[in-house]
């Protein structure tokens, strides 16, 4: 039985968001054509949102190979469904190439010529070694997906525990490979926006976040799937929300420590290196972005996690997740924007259009992904040892 959480209508689901994907798409070619400065902010904060998605799944997917939970069986399907996007995105991430003198201060002479740290990692920073560097690390992470859903594949056909075996040995190393190959993307992609400004610790937070935001985007589909049957052989319902609910305040946690402890050693410190990010997005109207972010990112689904009844609850659990992942979307704005507009709070409707172009083409192939796939991972020893009597 392959997966179908959208009632017997996923053809004309897909197809409905192929279209709004293409269309968006198309409209994007005149924004890079008429207002490029716009456009490129854009485009890169729709991509770094839909990638952040599929690397936060392959993160979560690595995890629960590593360490088998239960929770891990209900939302596997939609992980490798997510992971298996990779490579849409790498080729979407071609246009960024052309967009380089648009968004990085290292790509404009006279900056870089006025400023003796830019000139410093001029050697590093550059459109050769940009290109290269991007591409291998979609190569790495395209190299992992495949492997991890081809064995998966191959588990659902045999009950030799090789594939098994093969997808938790990966997984050991995959979650020292993200975070590292992350660090060299979020230096490049996110980090250069600004002239001076770096952080040892900024690529941990990208992942974070985009683990949080993936759970929350799962817990969202696993809300939908429990309204039909399908999810009955896998999942107790409460039990497995509660699991789900609990690694969803991990994260949430996790996520707002490493943000605090950030801007407290960088607040304190105060050098102009470094708190010059911090400067840039609580200036003007990117303050109430911060209240925003601090209230529906942490502060609200904290204490609402923290009960018990809460996350035994599909849809007030799916209502946190909602709110989640729809901050996680001002989070990446609120990340990319003020590098290039610090001095007001900054929008443009090429975000809504890039994130509906890219969205739409990327949500097609999460669902064309998850029809080819059985609901229940079969044959996965560890699975019949979790199956609550």
């Amino acid at each position: 039985m392959m997966i179908s959480i959208v009632n017997g209508h996923a053809n004309r689901v897909k197809v409905v968001f192929a279209g709004i994907g293409l269309l968006g798409l198309a409209v994007c070619v005149a924004g890079w054509i008429f207002a490029p400065g716009e456009f490129f902010v854009s485009y890169l904060f729709a991509h770094e949102f839909f990638l952040g998605i599929s690397l936060g799944s392959l993160g979560l997917l690595m995890i629960h190979h590593l360490t088998s939970g239960y929770w891990g069986y209900s939302v596997r399907r939609f992980l490798e469904s997510a992971v298996g996007t990779l490579p849409l995105l790498a080729l979407l991430f071609v246009p960024i190439f052309f967009g380089l003198p648009y968004l990085y201060p290292w790509k404009n002479p006279s900056i870089v010529a006025e400023d003796e740290i830019l000139r410093s990692r001029i050697s590093y920073l550059n459109t050769p070694g940009f290109i290269v560097r991007s591409a291998l690390i979609f190569a790495i992470w395209t190299l992992m997906a495949h492997f991890l859903l081809k064995w998966s594949t191959d588990q659902d056909v045999t009950t030799l525990v090789e594939p098994t075996r093969k997808m938790r040995t990966l997984s050991g190393p995959g979650l020292v490979i993200y975070p590292v190959t992350m660090t060299f993307a979020a230096l490049d992609w996110l980090m250069s926006l600004e002239k001076d400004w770096y952080s040892t610790m900024f690529a941990v937070m990208i992942c974070i976040g985009q683990m949080l935001s993936a759970l929350a985007f799962v817990i969202l589909l696993l809300s939908i799937g429990t309204r039909t049957r399908q999810f009955a052989p896998i999942i107790s319902i409460e039990e497995t929300l509660h699991k789900i609910g609990n690694l969803l305040l991990a994260f949430t946690m996790l996520w707002a420590y490493l943000e605090f402890g950030q801007l407290l050693i960088t607040w304190s410190g105060n050098l102009p290196n470094e708190i010059s990010w911090y400067l840039n997005r609580v200036a003007g109207g990117w303050r109430w972005m911060c209240v925003f972010l601090f209230l529906f990112n942490f502060f609200i689904p904290f204490f609402l996690l923290l009960m018990r009844p809460v996350k035994r609850r599909v849809q007030t659990l799916a209502t946190i997740a909602g709110c989640i992942l729809v901050a996680h979307i001002a989070d990446v704005w609120w990340t990319i924007a003020p590098s290039l507009h610090p001095e007001r709070f900054y929008f443009t409707w090429w975000a809504v259009v890039a994130f509906l172009g890219i969205g739409g083409i990327w949500s097609a192939a999460f669902l064309r992904n998850l029809e080819n796939r059985p609901v229940v991972p079969l044959n996965d020893p560890r699975f019949a040892v979790a199956m609550p009597a």
